[in-house]
């Protein structure tokens, strides 16, 4: 798109509004929320996406810890947009009680710091195990979730994490409409759909859309699966954004932009570059006429 197209399409939408609550995993900024919650003030976002705090991940803090961070984003007037758990980050084989019992440990944290939402995943396989072969096992698990998840008053948001089961849009879709739980829903995420050989808007937008609740911010390098700042990849950003826009779209777009490291928990930017994948994405958000706050 040239400028002039920008600045004219930017121009027509802000005769019709488009208003989305930006947020962003503080641990990726840096480990103690004092800093992870300066760093997301100075980039105008209202809420954040706790993954871990202190260098503990959110499952494994403790009452007390949770109310001190509870208390300190209270003081500052940052919401909470989700709990960024590793629910279902593990293999398949495992005892499905197991992850029940972690979810309860997540669905505490939520209680605590005022969030529905909670993310987790469809788990891993086996070294040689083909997927289809993890279906039955995995929708049994991911069921279990639910029924605890709707018990509680909680939304889980699958993400599209490579390797797992639910990572192209077809298994996705399958692992949704199975489960067929009002209490489990989509998180979005470009980057990690690129990284598994998926083209993400023109393969699995329109498939994927009516489930879709919660948007994870990052873009990805096809050729080589890096991790870009948004709009600098092939993850189709300006497209999924522009198609979220005119359908009513007015949720949370959380910046997750695994610019220095990643792992299998998570990734890790730092204050400079989660800044750069913040002013990235607003630019993108900005000539779009949606508004970010």
């Amino acid at each position: 798109m040239t400028r002039t197209n920008a600045k004219a399409e930017a121009h027509v939408n802000a005769q019709h509004p488009v208003s989305w609550t930006l947020s962003g995993f503080g641990d990726e900024i840096d480990a103690d929320p004092t800093t992870q919650i300066a760093v997301l003030e100075a980039l105008g976002a209202s809420h954040i996406e706790v993954r871990s705090a202190w260098g503990v991940n959110i499952i494994d803090l403790d009452a007390d810890q949770l109310a001190r961070l509870g208390a300190q984003l209270q003081q500052s007037g940052m919401g909470v947009s989700a709990i960024g758990s590793p629910i279902g980050k593990v293999d398949v084989a495992l005892d499905a009680e197991l992850e029940v019992a972690r979810l309860a440990r997540a669905i505490a944290a939520a209680h605590a710091l005022g969030t529905p939402n909670i993310r987790i995943f469809s788990f891993f396989r086996g070294e040689g195990v083909p997927v289809e072969a993890t279906r039955d096992d995995v929708l049994v698990r991911m069921r279990l979730l639910a029924d605890l998840a709707e018990r509680e008053g909680i939304v889980l948001l699958h993400e599209n994490e490579k390797d797992i089961y639910g990572d192209v849009p077809e298994r996705i879709l399958d692992l949704v409409e199975s489960v067929g739980s009002p209490a489990l829903r989509l998180a979005w995420d470009n980057a990690n759909f690129v990284q598994v050989g998926v083209v993400p808007f023109d393969d699995g937008y329109a498939m994927l859309r009516p489930y879709l609740d919660y948007l994870q911010v990052k873009d990805a390098v096809a050729e080589s699966g890096q991790v870009v700042p948004s709009g600098e990849g092939d993850g189709q950003l300006r497209e999924t954004l522009t198609a979220l826009r005119d359908d009513g779209y007015a949720g949370f777009a959380s910046l997750e932009p695994h610019l220095a490291d990643t792992h299998a928990l998570g990734g890790f930017s730092g204050p400079a570059s989660f800044g750069v994948a913040a002013r990235a994405f607003r630019r993108l958000t900005d000539e779009l006429g949606i508004e970010l706050r």
